[in-house]
């Protein structure tokens, strides 16, 4: 009887502590499981992220459609990262429409000195269908060096464009978050 008796107690030892193993092992693949493929940056249209950061630069914006999203994380990727690097860089772009008369307020002032832009570098695919067709944009290294300025949160660079029949700014930066 006390064979016996040994049997059933190895097995429910074993039982009683296989069932956390198992668990653990079964969270662990979980874990480690590749998951479905991101999507690519979304769209926002929310412009209280941008009225905080561009308010004082470029006025209060009436809509806009933006992306802002970690260029070191492949959009489409299953994987992402999970401890941040060291260098977290962050691209901002877009199309915001500034208040009535806001474009040449801006691009009027000759300190700035505003001139007709080349083609500007090419923004994020999602934005395509909010970008006029025919703008006639105006840049100022002048003006990014004032709207990227040092003391910004972020380190900021990039460039800002501006059509002043629509009343249009186009912003494309990279943030460097330390």
């Amino acid at each position: 009887m006390d064979a016996q008796r040994g049997r059933t107690n190895r097995r429910r030892f074993l039982l009683i502590a296989g069932i956390p193993l198992l668990a653990a092992g079964a969270g662990t693949a979980y874990a480690v499981w590749p998951g479905p493929a991101r999507p690519g940056p979304q769209v926002r249209t929310d412009l209280e992220p941008l009225n905080a950061r561009f308010g004082p630069y470029l006025g209060t914006l009436g809509e806009a459609h933006w992306v802002g999203y970690d260029i070191d994380e492949k959009p489409g990727s299953a994987e992402s990262r999970t401890l941040p690097s060291p260098d977290s860089r962050i691209r901002l772009a877009g199309v915001a429409r500034l208040a009535a008369g806001g474009a040449v307020a801006i691009t009027g002032r000759a300190e700035y000195a505003f001139a007709p832009a080349a083609a500007p570098s090419a923004l994020p695919a999602e934005l395509a269908p909010y970008v006029p067709a025919g703008a006639a944009w105006q840049h100022s290294r002048q003006f990014d060096a004032y709207a990227n300025h040092a003391e910004a949160q972020g380190r900021p660079s990039g460039e800002y464009h501006f059509d002043t029949a629509r009343d249009l700014v186009r912003f494309d930066l990279l943030y460097l978050y330390t």
